[in-house]
């Protein structure tokens, strides 16, 4: 199996990566592993170990780059694996999958696969492919803002800072939006694919991973303390039932209007709002042990 690896994720996530390929080389696993080196490279490892008939591509990352590692592989029956080493990991627990070393290893050993349906977003310069969602507007503004020291420091509580400090510096412009052709207009949205939001926090709650088609979370008041309130809902699961969010489903999502606001897909910046979200062709296969 190929293991893609970015090193800028810093060296207790070296460490952890490194334990988990010891345990696999105890397993009598032919393993490489491959540094990435701009951003993209992990699709570029990707396509050409799925060409050369690679039977699986690890990601050992975020969801980020657990989404380039599935853009390689798209179209060709390389099975994706994950060794989670992001600061949310949220599609690790979306399936459930394994996140301590002996565990991850025996997980790619065995080799079980669950498909995995990930998302388009259409791009200016072309589409690119998301496993967990997309954020468009607050959501989006966050992950642009967010130092990536501060990231690296303190995990998941640099998104709660960041958060706070959007809340108050934001003008949440309208996002105008058409779900399946119905016109909606909101404060934020996140096209989601699962459940699950910035780890193990309940987001959408008939959202499926594994199926085409998409739960569109819209927080439908601007301003900072609606932006306060629904970030407290989030992590007592109270998200979903809070009366200034719906919840939608949709296949196909268009964002419409001159307002540009920011957006990120699996917690990474995006450089402009996507023009449309829609479902990739067709599933790939995710080891989950």
């Amino acid at each position: 199996m190929l293991v893609i690896f970015n090193p800028v994720a810093g060296r207790r996530r070296a460490a952890a990566l490194w334990h988990v390929l010891d345990l696999l080389a105890e397993c009598g696993v032919k393993l490489e592993v491959a540094e990435t080196q701009y951003p993209g490279h992990a699709v570029e490892l990707a396509r050409a170990a799925a060409r050369a008939g690679m039977p699986m591509v690890v990601a050992a990352g975020g969801d980020g780059t657990i989404a380039e590692v599935a853009n390689g592989l798209f179209g060709s029956p390389t099975a994706l694996g994950v060794i989670p080493l992001g600061t949310a990991n949220v599609l690790a627990r979306e399936y459930g999958l394994a996140r301590h070393p002996r565990g991850i290893a025996h997980m790619l050993a065995y080799r079980r696969t669950r498909r995995l349906w990930p998302g388009l977003a259409q791009m200016p310069n072309g589409a690119r492919m998301f496993v967990q969602m997309v954020g468009v507007g607050f959501d989006g503004a966050v992950v642009h803002g967010l130092p990536p020291l501060l990231k690296r420091a303190i995990g998941r509580g640099a998104y709660v800072w960041q958060s706070a400090w959007e809340a108050a510096l934001y003008r949440f412009p309208p996002v105008r939006l058409t779900l399946d052709g119905v016109a909606h207009e909101a404060a934020s949205v996140v096209v989601s694919k699962g459940r699950l939001y910035g780890g193990p926090f309940l987001l959408a709650p008939k959202a499926r991973s594994d199926e085409p088609g998409f739960q569109v979370v819209l927080f439908e008041r601007p301003g900072m303390l609606p932006a306060l309130r629904t970030g407290a809902a989030l992590p007592l699961g109270l998200l979903p039932r809070c009366s200034s969010v719906r919840i939608l489903p949709a296949s196909h999502v268009e964002f419409t209007g001159t307002d540009l606001p920011p957006a990120q897909a699996d917690g990474d910046a995006l450089p402009a709002m996507p023009r449309a979200v829609r479902d990739a062709p067709a599933p790939i296969a995710l080891v989950v042990g």
